[in-house]
C-alpha cells in the first residue's frame, strides 16, 4: 500500500512538463546511484564499466541538442492535454 506522501508526490509530478519529469528522473537516478555507491551495493551487482557507460550516456542525452529539441516538440504537442481531467479549485 502506498503512503499518502507518495500519492501526493505522484499527483504533483503529473503537473510537471515532460522536460521537468525527465530532469527529476535523472536527479532521482543520480541520488540512488550515489547512495548505492556509498553503501557498496552497486559494486556487488553492477560492474564499474557499466556504471560509467550508463552515466556517460545519461549525461550525453541530457545535453544532446536533438534530444532537447525533441522533448520541446513533445511538450508542445501535449501541452493542450496537460489540464485534461483537472478541476480548478
Amino acid at each position: 500500500m502506498r503512503s499518502p506522501v507518495l500519492s501526493e508526490i505522484e499527483r504533483v509530478i503529473d503537473h510537471l512538463s515532460r522536460e521537468e519529469q525527465l530532469w527529476l528522473i535523472g536527479q532521482l537516478a543520480h541520488r540512488l546511484r550515489e547512495d548505492s555507491l556509498k553503501s557498496g551495493l552497486v559494486e556487488k551487482s553492477f560492474p564499474a564499466f557499466a556504471r560509467t557507460s550508463f552515466e556517460s550516456q545519461l549525461a550525453a542525452m541530457a545535453t544532446d541538442p536533438e534530444i532537447r529539441a525533441e522533448l520541446k516538440t513533445i511538450n508542445r504537442e501535449f501541452a493542450v492535454t496537460e489540464a485534461d481531467g483537472l478541476e480548478r479549485r
